[in-house]
């Protein structure tokens, strides 16, 4: 990510441990953390709510709405407001937190590390009428009921071991 230090220009500038980058001239050290994401299994009597990813990457792949979470948001207001942003529609602040994973997202050459917080809704009379799609980022808005999920065709690992962690709670 850098060439040179940001303080002093050094070359010297390292990497460290996944998660630092540090100056030896200056002493200059960046902090490269994790970066907040959510996701929401919505549940209907249709199906889970399922987004078809109009971009990279995955393009083309199923995905869960959400997405990252904004400075000054919480979990909660983050997913709500993608949530509108993406498909016209506020799951409102009934969510029950359902688990966490870990995760990469490879954006413009700079792979991201996330930590992906999942979220369930039951909204079993939500349809896709009440629904919009933000057509630059989603390509379709699908319902698919668990029998005919296939876990290849979701666009991220922690969506699959979300989902896959899902359909094994319904038993």
């Amino acid at each position: 990510m850098f060439q040179f230090c940001t303080t002093c220009a050094s070359p010297h500038i390292r990497f460290e441990a996944q998660t630092r980058f540090q100056c030896p001239d200056c002493g200059f050290v960046y902090y490269h953390n994790i970066a907040a994401a959510t996701g929401c299994i919505i549940h209907t009597d249709k199906g889970i709510l399922f987004l078809l990813r109009a971009k990279e990457p995955a393009l083309g792949k199923l995905d869960l709405p959400g997405g990252f979470v904004s400075p000054g948001e919480s979990a909660v207001a983050g997913l709500r407001r993608e949530c509108l942003e993406e498909i016209g529609w506020d799951p409102g602040p009934e969510l029950s937190f359902f688990a966490s994973f870990p995760n990469t997202y490879p954006y413009q050459g700079i792979l991201y590390n996330t930590c992906d917080m999942y979220f369930t809704l039951s909204a079993p009379a939500l349809r896709k009428a009440d629904l919009c799609r933000e057509p630059e980022e989603i390509g379709g808005i699908q319902f698919i009921q668990p029998a005919e999920l296939r876990i290849e065709d979701l666009a991220f690992d922690s969506t699959r071991r979300v989902i896959q962690a899902f359909l094994d709670r319904q038993g």
